[in-house]
């Protein structure tokens, strides 16, 4: 009797263990973070400079587009300016930056004149061509110069706006023509926790 309990332990720990072999072996790869954002150095509306640091110690909303955008970026910065408009005062708790992918055009006056149109507390950076493009690699923004018929041009863009705690963080992204009702609710959580 005493063998018999004893293969039956023994059997008993096989199977264990190969189960926990099986399950470790088949478990989904732990996912790491998300690594957005980095180091930029890009001039204000005012033409001031900024850098990532400036963004530190508030929540952040950051959206890289182009003043001459026909549809996308006022379409965006319209739903900002309506969601801010819904967070009320939660909405100082936020940094939200306009970040111009055609510093060819956006100069700090085009930028203020432009986001004159929208909630006063969006903010606008540009800079040189290559600043902008080393900050849009750190945020991993996908932007082109189309040229369009008569010798003028327009600018492909990425959409999504990035979502960054008070640490620089990347939190998430909200993506272009999401309900109104998602934006209000994103934006409150990041202003209130982030």
């Amino acid at each position: 009797m005493r063998r018999r309990i004893l293969w039956l332990a023994v059997l008993v720990s096989w199977v264990a263990v190969g189960g926990l072999a099986l399950y470790v072996t088949n478990s989904p790869p732990k996912l790491q973070p998300a690594t957005l954002g980095g180091p930029f150095a890009l001039t204000d509306m005012t033409g001031r400079p900024v850098t990532e640091a400036s963004l530190l110690g508030k929540p952040t909303a950051i959206f890289f587009g182009f003043t001459y955008c026909p549809e996308v970026c006022p379409t965006t910065l319209t739903e900002l300016t309506a969601a801010m408009k819904a967070l009320g005062k939660d909405a100082d708790r936020l940094n939200v930056v306009f970040v111009s992918v055609d510093p060819e055009r956006d100069t700090p006056e085009q930028m203020r004149l432009y986001l004159s149109n929208f909630d006063r507390r969006i903010v606008g950076y540009t800079g040189t061509p290559e600043a902008i493009a080393r900050a849009a690699k750190a945020y991993r923004v996908y932007y082109k110069k189309i040229p369009t018929e008569g010798g003028d041009y327009t600018v492909d863009h990425s959409s999504a706006v990035y979502l960054f705690d008070r640490k620089g963080r990347f939190v998430a992204p909200i993506g272009y023509g999401e309900p109104h009702a998602r934006v209000v609710e994103a934006l409150r959580n990041l202003a209130r926790t982030g």
